[in-house]
């Protein structure tokens, strides 16, 4: 039997196609998931808190799965490991606010370090430009409402903060108490991220922080407390914060690579990442759990990133992969900061970042990627997760910024194309929001069968950017564009 060249060409092209599924596919299983997920999301593991014996123990189960599959150590790295120099603040001892001689209230510290204040206040509505005329705050304690008259949510209450605390500083003010009506949940989560250890890069040796300026948050519901202040005709308070000290540590980045196939591809690496960090312990829930396990952040995704590591060192692709599982991610994308200014292999070999974090998800028919549409590997990633019955979906919550909110966007920033791999989600609320920085997030509140699909649709999407002969790269006009023609001098 004769084949014409079109006939030929179709069936290679579809056998290709098969085979690259099938290899994708190959070693992802049910069992091995809930395997590595239930053991990362465990209460052992004490919610993978940065800095924490747990998050060390965390990083060498990392590291030997990686060892186990094959990759290889990426050149001057110290093993599997990137050691990332931090420094923690311990959480205050004392924390407390007394408002014109009433009850001793707790207060979230936004800014600042040790400080005790016992002396006047004024009052100043919301704290913008217009409040402060005719007021001398000089030397004094500020009280301001949070938001604005047109701004009542949390996120974009805290997006004014900057503009206010400028405003605090030029007219003198040597600090901030901004009540705040906001949902008593989300207050909650505001209260623990702020009144918990906090992790940074060291600046100095000094062992206590004390600064000139501080900024605090105080849960004032229906604006009972700023209604109050506001009738009266002069106000103090008196603020005490204590027991803040400094501690440097070194955590670590667990990073591995394989080599590619191709004998000029192999010289552009595509990072597959993800963090393992979570929050650590906190305030208990209704149940009195107060283990933040982390199942879906970001359990999942470092499953995603171990799983395209097994099937690669095995299969590898094309061109070559680096893997890099972040820590520090919830302190403040720190582990992924610290990569790309000490990077281990020159950031212009890296031509696409495939980020893979979550927070929940509502759709099991979805895989959501954030930053779908920015690059041009969307039709791979799309190709590749219809291959498993699921569709490829953008970001459907641009109001919270989610692209710029996870470790992809330090590498975005310096140009390399990199969008979040996500659970499916049509929506940034219900039961997305519910486990999310919850104790809830538990490893048995997962649905499993999709997961199965969900990296299976990760592992395919990388295999088939890794093996694509066109090198990926941002779409025409988005604000990374520019860099990434630096970067690699298009």
């Amino acid at each position: 039997m004769k084949y014409s060249p079109i006939l030929f060409l179709f069936l290679f092209t579809s056998t290709f196609a098969q085979t690259d599924k099938e290899l994708a596919a190959s070693l992802i299983t049910k069992n091995k998931i809930e395997g590595h997920i239930y053991f990362l999301a465990s209460d052992a593991m004490k919610g993978r808190e940065t800095g924490t014996n747990e998050g060390k123990i965390t990083a060498e189960y990392l590291a030997n799965q990686l060892r186990s599959y094959g990759t290889k150590k990426v050149p001057g790295a110290n093993g599997f490991f990137q050691d990332v120099p931090l420094t923690k603040t311990t959480a205050a001892t004392t924390r407390n606010i007394v408002i014109n001689g009433g009850k001793e209230t707790q207060i979230a510290p936004i800014e600042g370090g040790n400080y005790h204040y016992d002396g006047a206040a004024v009052y100043l509505n919301y704290g913008l430009e217009e409040d402060y005329a005719g007021q001398d705050v000089r030397g004094k304690l500020v009280y301001i409402k949070a938001g604005s008259e047109t701004i009542r949510g949390a996120q974009q209450m805290f997006g004014l903060m900057e503009q206010k605390k400028e405003l605090a500083k030029k007219n003198g003010a040597i600090g901030i108490v901004e009540l705040a009506a906001i949902n008593p949940e989300i207050w909650n989560f505001i209260d623990h991220s702020y009144s918990e250890n906090r992790v940074g890069f060291p600046e100095n040796d000094e062992k206590t922080e004390t600064v000139d300026f501080n900024y605090y948050w105080v849960l004032d519901t229906d604006n009972a407390i700023a209604n109050d202040l506001a009738t009266k005709r002069s106000n103090f308070g008196k603020v005490t914060i204590s027991g803040i000290e400094k501690q440097e540590f070194i955590s670590r980045n667990v990073v591995a690579m394989v080599e590619g196939t191709d004998a000029k591809l192999k010289n552009e690496y595509i990072i597959y990442s993800g963090h393992y960090d979570h929050v650590g312990i906190g305030r208990p829930d209704a149940t009195g759990d107060s283990i933040y396990n982390g199942a879906r952040d970001n359990a999942v995704g470092i499953t995603t990133v171990l799983s395209m590591a097994e099937n690669l060192a095995k299969h590898p692709t094309k061109r070559s992969a680096l893997f890099i599982l972040f820590t520090a991610e919830e302190k403040g994308l720190l582990g992924s900061k610290y990569y790309v200014e000490n990077p281990l292999i020159p950031l212009k070999q890296m031509v696409f970042c495939f980020n893979s974090d979550n927070a929940g998800y509502n759709d099991t028919s979805l895989v959501t990627i954030v930053g779908l549409g920015r690059t041009t590997a969307e039709n791979d990633i799309k190709v590749a997760v219809s291959a498993y019955g699921l569709k490829a979906v953008d970001d459907p919550a641009p109001e919270q910024n989610l692209f710029d909110r996870s470790d992809n966007v330090h590498f975005a920033v310096k140009g390399i194309p990199a969008p979040t791999f996500s659970m499916g989600f049509t929506s940034f609320s219900g039961e997305v929001t519910k486990h999310y920085h919850q104790p809830s997030d538990e490893a048995d509140s997962l649905d499993y069968d999709y997961l199965v699909k969900f990296f299976q649709s990760y592992v395919l999407s990388g295999r088939l950017i890794g093996n694509n002969p066109q090198t990926p790269f941002w779409v025409l006009g988005d604000t990374y564009e520019a860099a990434g023609r630096l970067l690699y001098g298009r």
